[in-house]
């Protein structure tokens, strides 16, 4: 039987710390970057979402993090995440590598559309 979470914090606490710390940077990333984004567990992962509708999710894995699902429609970004697709809809990001923080923002931003925050001068 799968474990099933009452919020995204009990997800996050569920992984052992260098885990739980990438979650929660994908997560603070997240908050940062879209306005009046909400969160709750959607599919038993964390989705984050906006006015109710989800815009992505995220989950934690033995040796990867995944977004899901993956954006589409700019080629530069397209090619920077050539090496992190897993399949037609996911995004892994290894944990034995550094986390790509700023690939990740540019992920969020084109999923999040016109939803994004102005960037902070």
């Amino acid at each position: 039987m799968a474990t099933t979470f009452a919020s995204v914090d009990e997800y996050l606490g569920s992984f052992p710390g260098p885990v739980q710390q990438r979650l929660e940077t994908v997560r603070q990333i997240a908050l940062d970057v879209v306005p009046r984004a909400g969160e709750r567990i959607s599919y038993g992962i964390p989705a984050v979402t906006v006015d109710g509708r989800d815009v992505f999710y995220y989950s934690g894995w033995k040796r990867h993090i995944a977004i899901y699902p993956v954006p589409g429609g700019d080629g530069a970004l397209d090619r920077d995440l050539a090496g992190h697709r897993a399949g037609k809809g996911t995004l892994q990001f290894r944990h034995d590598r550094p986390l790509p923080e700023d690939l990740v923002r540019r992920v969020v931003v084109a999923l999040a559309g016109d939803r994004v925050r102005e960037p902070r001068s």
